[in-house]
């Protein structure tokens, strides 16, 4: 999953984007409203992490761009503790939640986690796919109850799948959504995650879609 983080405190925005890649993410950063408006404005992102006091452009400015030009990712804003009036502000131009600072870290981290989930339809922290399991909160994936090792390019584009099942997901979008901006960017990379996923998984929950990417499927008996 690839977040942005928009905040112009250099030090928060270097805490937020460590603490979100320790959790999984490829994080994006911006220190101002223009900067900002643009990544999100070119770029494909799971959720958005928004200052509203930035520099250039506010971020009520930017969210409201955003949503007249029809970007719907999930976004998260940040307000400071006595301005109310911008908490309310960032929900009419479209903010699906917000964080009052200073905030615990930890609280950012799950609210992306539930602004990613709810935006894929899922109800649950954990995303069952067969005897595979998901757990957002751990970052960690079981299989028939035993611990998967994977590396983190592994996990995030299992992750991308199960978020996603029974979609067709191409090549492309992967791409868009499991690397930064600035990374080398080979469509064969995912071919060589997904063929080693396969054999760790052992089973055939990958589906690949001749022409068009691959599809998460659960193999459930039944199902």
């Amino acid at each position: 999953m690839r977040i942005l983080v928009v905040e112009d405190d250099q030090t928060l925005n270097r805490q937020l984007t460590e603490a979100l890649g320790g959790a999984g993410y490829v994080v994006d950063r911006a220190f101002d409203g223009e900067e900002g408006h643009f990544l999100g404005d070119t770029e494909p992102y799971d959720a958005v992490i928004l200052d509203v006091g930035l520099p250039v452009m506010d971020g009520i400015s930017v969210l409201e761009r955003w949503r007249r030009e029809g970007r719907v990712m999930p976004v998260l804003i940040l307000t400071a503790r006595d301005r109310w009036s911008d908490k309310v502000a960032g929900i009419d131009a479209g903010a699906d939640d917000y964080v009052t600072k200073p905030f615990h870290v930890e609280e950012v981290l799950a609210r992306v986690r539930a602004l990613i989930r709810r935006a894929a339809g899922h109800a649950s922290s954990e995303i069952h796919c067969g005897p595979l399991r998901l757990d957002m909160r751990a970052s960690r994936v079981t299989l028939d109850g035993t611990p998967l090792k994977l590396t983190s390019h592994e996990y995030r584009l299992l992750d991308y799948l199960m978020h996603h099942q029974d979609q067709i997901v191409s090549r492309t979008e992967l791409i868009e959504h499991l690397y930064d901006q600035d990374f080398d960017r080979d469509s064969n990379t995912i071919e060589v995650f997904v063929g080693r996923l396969r054999k760790k998984i052992g089973i055939d929950l990958i589906e690949t879609v001749r022409g068009q990417g691959y599809r998460m499927r659960d193999a459930e008996p039944g199902r």
